[in-house]
């Protein structure tokens, strides 16, 4: 008698089984004096797998095993054929679909390839499905193929795509058709590191530059005004003396007279006037009249006061 997961599904007696689901049938034979039952199970269904016994009628022997349901589902990928560039990472995707257990997904490259890398990872939305990534670095035309294994699967499962190269649009512009040396691009790396260094420190003078000259305009502006301030002041002091110069008592100001003045100046004959310079004089009384007058000493300076015309006067100091 076979039971799954404690419900009887097949009967077998010594002249023909009992069926109880059409999906299960069994085959009886011997081998070596033995008795065997084999329990065959038709369109295989999830819900199958669990515990699985086999007993005896009327007898307290039994075996049992737990029945594990493997579903082989489908494997893709997206495209048939994939045109990349040549040396260029790409990617290629291969979905697993329908698998139960998931199945363990690998890569077979049958293509001249600088480096590649792949991983697999189970669908979030599907417990059902895989799907794997590769990505490689190609250099040749070739096939790609996406492998599934799984245990108890004897031949695994699989499907190719075919990869062509173009070449990449940056062999073109050079003649070699080759990239450039690793040496050559260290040296480009730091031919550029070094021409910028050199700018940063042009700049940096540059602005040292630009705060020393506005500094000594500021210092050149402030010494003009100190400059200009000590010239006003000694500017002031000069005025200042002249103002306070010494009065010049034989001034007399050319104002305008009235005609009355002018008249009586007129009428007078031109006389001859000396000033009042001390001289010697002797114990008897000076003499009058302009004939008579004793001169004076010629170390002594004298002022002479001239009437030229009855309009102006000329005043003339002799020092």
């Amino acid at each position: 008698m076979w039971a799954l997961n404690s419900t009887v599904v097949l009967s077998v007696t010594p002249k023909e089984p009992i069926i109880t689901n059409d999906r299960f049938t069994s085959e009886s034979y011997e081998e070596g004096g033995d008795f065997i039952s084999e329990m065959i199970i038709h369109d295989v269904q999830l819900s199958d797998a669990g515990h699985i016994k086999c007993s005896l009628q009327n007898s307290d022997r039994e075996g049992s095993a737990f029945l594990s349901v493997q579903v082989v589902g489908k494997l893709s990928i997206p495209n048939n054929s994939l045109v990349v560039t040549e040396d260029e990472p790409c990617n290629v995707t291969c979905h697993a679909v329908g698998w139960t257990p998931l199945p363990a997904l690998s890569w077979e490259i049958g293509v001249p390839a600088s480096q590649s890398s792949y991983y697999s990872v189970p669908e979030p939305d599907d417990l059902q499905s895989a799907v794997s990534v590769l990505t490689l670095t190609p250099q040749g035309n070739g096939t790609l193929t996406c492998v599934a294994t799984m245990q108890g699967l004897q031949v695994p499962e699989s499907v190719t795509v075919n990869l062509t190269v173009r070449p990449s649009p940056l062999g073109d512009t050079d003649e070699s058709g080759t990239s450039l040396p690793t040496w050559a691009i260290v040296l480009l790396a730091v031919s550029f590191s070094l021409l910028l260094i050199l700018i940063i420190v042009l700049i940096i003078i540059f602005c040292c530059c630009c705060v020393s000259r506005r500094e000594k305009k500021e210092s050149d502006y402030q010494s003009e005004i100190r400059k200009s301030a000590s010239v006003k002041t000694n500017k002031e002091t000069l005025e200042t003396k002249l103002k306070s110069g010494n009065e010049n008592c034989g001034y007399s100001s050319e104002e305008p007279k009235t005609t009355s003045e002018w008249t009586e100046a007129a009428s007078l004959p031109p006389k001859s006037y000396e000033s009042s310079v001390p001289e010697e004089h002797s114990t008897g009384h000076p003499h009058q009249g302009p004939d008579h007058r004793r001169p004076a000493s010629s170390s002594r300076p004298h002022v002479t006061f001239y009437m030229a015309s009855p309009k102006k006067v000329r005043n003339v100091t002799l020092v």
